[in-house]
């Protein structure tokens, strides 16, 4: 994560630097409000930490003109002499949250990662309003895509819940944006909670807010995702690993239209929608005693599926194409194409890592590639590559909990081994060494369908 410090006193700052870097987090410092504008403008940081009392004029001062020129970053205040209307004019100008002085390592760390997921969500709304509209990643033409675009273009005016399922790397956030940039609540914000990447321990503080006291490290009041998604909409991604207590709370508060913050005695009203994503069987997850029913049913209100791209592999050329060009206004390349070979051995990979793996590939092809035209060989070598086993190196940019990346693992391996077997699950089992009953069981809890081993014996 790319942050900057805005603060007068160096010993703050390079006690904040070291802190952070040892997180693995880019950091750069400003000693003055100017040299602090100055960073923001040229570099664009996801996070700054912004002190109250600078030399000159205070950080209320610098707030507004600092996100002028860094729109998407999420502010942190720090004072050691701040009053509560201090508090509230920071959060009224867009400050993302408010940390006292002196500075503890677990409140730093609590609140940049919270004010990280928030800069990542704006800056995902804002590059999708800019480019073309609300379903700009949305590319394909296939029939499963049409579906998708018309469900989308049905619910998103409306304030009714939806429920994307698909798997990993399907494009379940870009359907949820789209349902919000092509909703009411457009011009307000969208807040993202990725269930899986939260401690377990930290989830209801995430995402309902704590006060002052309320546990170890909470050093001040803290407005949750549900808050900060006020008049906007709230995506719920990895909904399925929400532990009991948090379902509890999120069920009161679709319910009653309020939260509670940990550590609270009063309700909060808020009005957010929210939208849901899994790459779970929830009604399996429910009948295995790990998800709540009644959750299910309020979460579930419109279904939004997100085909594999194995069932759209006509969409393979536009979604290389949306690629190439997402990467020469990203990295300044040359323009560079694929020959019709080279798309034809990518219609024939199974794809277990779906329009993420691609994206990937295409990008390492793009970098690695010296001429105009990309041949089969080069596609070919990338595809058979170490890199192209969705967990064969740890990946520390993949967010998916452990059981996820081992189901990735094992679909894309019955997955080849179904592909050179033509189809046959009784010699896919043989060249995996298990039997067809193990096999076909093993298949039904990976959701795969049966026309995915068409020809089967």
């Amino acid at each position: 994560m790319d942050i900057l410090i805005v603060d007068d006193e160096g010993n703050i700052r390079r006690a904040l630097r070291a802190l952070l870097e040892a997180e693995g987090h880019h950091v750069r410092e400003a000693g003055s409000a100017e040299a602090g504008l100055d960073e923001a403008a040229a570099r664009s940081p996801e996070v700054v930490l912004l002190d109250l009392a600078l030399p000159g004029q205070s950080g209320l001062d610098v707030l507004p003109r600092l996100l002028e020129v860094a729109p998407s970053a999420a502010v942190v205040m720090m004072s050691g002499q701040a009053s509560l209307a201090d508090a509230v004019t920071a959060t009224r100008l867009g400050a993302f949250h408010f940390i006292e002085k002196p500075l503890t390592p677990e409140a730093v760390l609590l609140t940049v990662r919270g004010a990280g997921e928030v800069a990542r969500a704006r800056d995902l709304t804002r590059a999708l309003r800019e480019e073309l509209g609300p379903e700009a990643e949305l590319v394909g033409q296939s029939e499963p895509m049409e579906r998708v675009r018309t469900l989308i273009r049905k619910v998103a005016p409306t304030e009714a819940r939806v429920l994307i399922t698909g798997e990993s790397g399907t494009g379940k956030e870009l359907a949820a944006t789209a349902i919000h940039g092509l909703s009411e609540r457009r011009a307000g914000p969208f807040i993202r909670v990725n269930s899986a990447a939260i401690p377990r321990d930290l989830v209801e503080s995430e995402m309902f807010g704590h006060e002052k006291g309320a546990f170890t490290g909470a050093t001040s009041r803290r407005r949750g995702r549900f808050e900060l998604a006020d008049g906007g909409t709230l995506f719920l991604d990895e909904v399925a690993d929400l532990g009991p207590e948090a379902q509890a709370k999120l069920l009161r508060a679709l319910e009653a239209g309020v939260v509670e913050r940990v550590g609270g005695q009063r309700p909060i009203p808020v009005d957010v929608r929210v939208v849901a994503a899994t790459n779970r069987d929830l009604r399996r997850e429910v009948a295995e005693g790990r998800f709540r029913e009644d959750l299910l049913f309020r979460l579930d209100v419109v279904p939004l599926t997100m085909p594999p791209l194995r069932e759209r592999r006509g969409d393979l050329p536009l979604l290389v194409e949306h690629a190439l060009h997402r990467l020469r206004r990203r990295h300044g390349l040359p323009p560079a194409r694929l020959s019709g070979d080279a798309l034809d051995a990518m219609r024939a990979y199974r794809w277990p890592g779906n329009v993420r793996e691609l994206l990937n590939v295409v990008e390492r092809l793009t970098i690695l590639h010296s001429g105009e035209e990309i041949g089969e060989a080069e596609v070919a070598l990338v595809l058979s590559g170490p890199t192209s086993s969705p967990s064969s190196t740890f990946d520390p940019e993949d967010q998916r909990p452990l059981r996820d990346r081992l189901d990735a693992y094992e679909r894309a391996q019955i997955e080849g081994a179904l592909e050179q077997a033509s189809g046959s699950v009784a010699e896919a089992g043989r060249r995996l060494k298990t039997d067809r009953a193990n096999l076909y069981r093993r298949m039904r809890r990976l959701g795969m369908r049966d026309d995915d081993s068409k020809g089967a014996q």
